[in-house]
């Protein structure tokens, strides 16, 4: 009976100490983060960042892990948030890049991710035509050479049977 008494206490305790941890963190969500619209985005994109937690004042942010260095986020009328612009270098690569913004007044810090994604289908040439994998095809350039290698396949194939009916008879090779 102390037994069970004791694993159902320390689980007890584990549980609040988790849920202790993991409190700072909740509430650190609700002062506000750095909001990243849109959250993915395309090599030469337009993105848009906006944070509540500087309280309507100024920010300088970060977009250096992706390339495109520091911009400013600006008060707006929208709920008090800070709004600023930055575009996504034609040289990006494909990955998650966190951007970083830090308020003018105070230490206070917040940051967002992006996904920077490949182009879209829509912007690309489909291949036409035949492949160029070297001597003839059925639907090849030349009719020629792809007569030729017929030619010789049928040759190998007589040939082939030839020599499989003397061996059958016992003519011998």
């Amino acid at each position: 009976m102390r037994r069970t008494a004791r694993l159902l206490s320390a689980a007890a305790l584990a549980v609040a100490a988790a849920g202790l941890v993991a409190a700072p963190a909740y509430a650190d969500d609700d002062e506000g983060g750095l909001e990243v619209y849109p959250s993915s985005a395309e090599p030469g994109g337009q993105v848009t960042v906006n944070t509540s937690a500087c309280d309507g004042d100024t920010a300088e942010g970060d977009a250096g892990a992706v390339g495109a260095g520091a911009f400013t986020l600006a008060p707006s009328s929208h709920e008090g948030d800070a709004i600023g612009q930055f575009r996504v270098p034609p040289s990006a690569q494909p990955g998650t890049y966190e951007i970083v913004a830090k308020c003018a007044e105070g230490d206070r810090e917040v940051s967002g991710d992006l996904v920077v994604t490949l182009s879209p289908v829509r912007g690309q040439v489909q291949p036409r035509g035949s492949v160029k994998t070297g001597v003839g095809g059925v639907m090849g350039p030349d009719p020629v050479q792809t007569a030729a290698g017929v030619a010789a396949l049928a040759v190998a194939a007589a040939g082939g049977t030839w020599l499989l009916h003397r061996r059958a008879r016992g003519d011998g090779i």
